[in-house]
């Protein structure tokens, strides 16, 4: 595991925080981006010192989201296990030896109360299958939060997920390198449909990735939603779903296997799918109706025909995942023997100034709904000219803005000042500063930063906003005209 040079990266934190117009970032979430930012711009640090700024980062926002009770609720906390799992057996007390502390994550379960037995079924067969095979995320059980009795699953903790690392790393990645986590992703899901199980809510903020095993997993698996979530609605992350199920249809092996095909164009161009739209009717409609996302110039062929096949609106014509898995293996096999565009990077856009940044980690990417949608029509295919219709609207990729203060420009308009919050930021700018005046990068021993000197049992932090819930809002419209769904509307602005 690379070595994290603590030093450089408090001063950039350091840099990053005095750097703050408190004019323009005026609440202490737009300070919270413009750091992230400033962080994944700093040329000084590695990819992995930036994880590690970033993850200081989201202590700091989450306390004070905490404190102010401001911010989207969420169900996702990183604690410290006291005594730990199960690690052998001891053949002479007869008993199990616990592996003691570990940082683990707990995951609200909403509405268990109130689940079937059907419920309960499914709970374990998903913990059989997340401790029987090693691409999946480990889940330890179910406890119970003391303060209001709501129970959480104790789940195994990872670095980052897929949408922060493609952010980090997204001019790096070499085509075989994506391939690769697209393989492994297929994988992953390969053994979960092979125990005959459906994940049902399959997209980037819960592919987590592992420093410690440079590997990736699926996390997440089975527990989606409310426990007692109406048979009409369905829950996800829209951009991710299958147009089958949104049109009413039950989740299937197909449906996950489309999640995939979201997930093959997200790898390609470092971005969410559909991140320029608001996920509501209009998406869902237009998703229905065949749009898919435009592909990245210079995928490879064979990349590219997996990818449309796997998102085509009949899912019986989308591959199985042990098929899709045998490809990848085909592509990569190739990579070894031929020199060719595998091993050259995507021909992705560069930054237009002209246009706000979308901030890929903000809580709608990762938030996952309750939706009702009525009257929709049946799923289809869309012609070449509603696609080049439909993306006449650009995608840009993300990239970092050649003039840090252009990230103003996207941040969220609905946010008020905050005058208390840009006053404890201001008070910890000045700290900061002091403190960044105090360092000597070049120091020894007794100089060296010491991250950690606070202990929190349970501590509610956003790692790399791993899972948000929020609110599980309803998107419930049933009220139609007819005539809007056989138009496929361009919106005239993104969101």
């Amino acid at each position: 595991m690379p070595d994290i040079r603590e030093e450089l990266v408090y001063a950039a934190i350091i840099r990053a925080v005095i750097s703050i117009d408190y004019d323009i970032y005026n609440d202490f979430h737009k300070q919270h981006e413009f750091k992230k930012q400033t962080i994944l711009a700093d040329k000084s640090l590695t990819n992995d010192e930036k994880t590690d700024a970033i993850i200081e980062l989201n202590k700091t926002y989450d306390k004070n989201k905490i404190k102010y009770n401001e911010g989207t609720r969420r169900i996702c906390e990183n604690s410290d296990w006291i005594d730990g799992g199960y690690e052998e057996w001891d053949s002479k007390e007869l008993k199990l030896i616990r592996f003691g502390r570990q940082k683990v994550v707990l995951k609200g379960l909403e509405d268990v109360e109130s689940a079937n037995q059907r419920w309960f079924e499914e709970a374990k067969s998903h913990f059989t299958i997340s401790n029987k095979w090693p691409t999946i995320i480990p889940c330890y059980g179910i406890t119970q939060n003391p303060s209001n009795g709501s129970y959480m699953l104790v789940i195994d903790i990872a670095d980052t997920d897929l949408r922060n690392y493609l952010q980090q790393a997204q001019n790096q990645l070499k085509w075989k390198e994506r391939i690769k986590i697209a393989r492994v992703i297929s994988l992953a899901l390969y053994v979960i449909h092979r125990e005959n199980a459906i994940h049902r809510d399959l997209h980037s903020g819960n592919i987590l990735y592992s420093k410690l095993d440079q590997d990736w997993y699926i996390s997440d698996l089975g527990f989606c939603g409310p426990a007692n979530k109406s048979s009409e609605s369905i829950y996800g992350n829209l951009p991710y779903i299958a147009p089958e199920v949104i049109s009413g249809r039950n989740t299937t092996k197909e449906s996950d296997v489309y999640s995939i095909a979201m997930l093959m164009w997200e790898i390609s161009s470092g971005q969410p799918p559909f991140n320029d739209y608001e996920n509501d009717y209009n998406l869902a409609l237009k998703i229905i109706n065949g749009m898919r996302p435009k592909v990245v110039p210079g995928t490879p062929l064979k990349y590219e025909n997996l990818m449309k096949q796997c998102w085509d609106a009949d899912p019986s014509k989308r591959l199985s995942t042990s098929a899709l898995e045998a490809e990848f293996r085909k592509l990569l096999q190739s990579c070894q023997e031929n020199n060719d565009i595998l091993n050259e990077s995507p021909q992705l856009k560069t930054h237009n100034k002209n246009i706000p940044i979308t901030n890929y980690t903000s809580s709608k990417l990762f938030t996952s709904k309750i939706y009702e949608f009525k009257n929709l029509p049946e799923p289809r295919n869309a012609t070449e000219e509603e696609q080049e219709a439909f993306h006449s609207k650009s995608y840009d990729c993300f990239n970092i803005p050649d003039n840090i203060d252009d990230f103003n420009n996207s941040s969220n308009q609905n946010y008020g000042t905050t005058s208390k919050a840009s006053s404890i930021m201001k008070d910890d700018g000045e700290e900061l500063s002091k403190s960044f005046n105090e360092l000597q990068v070049n120091s020894n021993e007794d100089n060296q930063i010491n991250y950690g000197k606070e202990i929190v049992e349970q501590q509610q932090i956003n790692k790399y906003n791993v899972k948000i819930d929020d609110e599980d809002e309803i998107y419930d419209d049933k009220n139609f005209h007819s005539e809007e769904q056989d138009e496929l509307e361009i919106p005239d602005g993104g969101f």
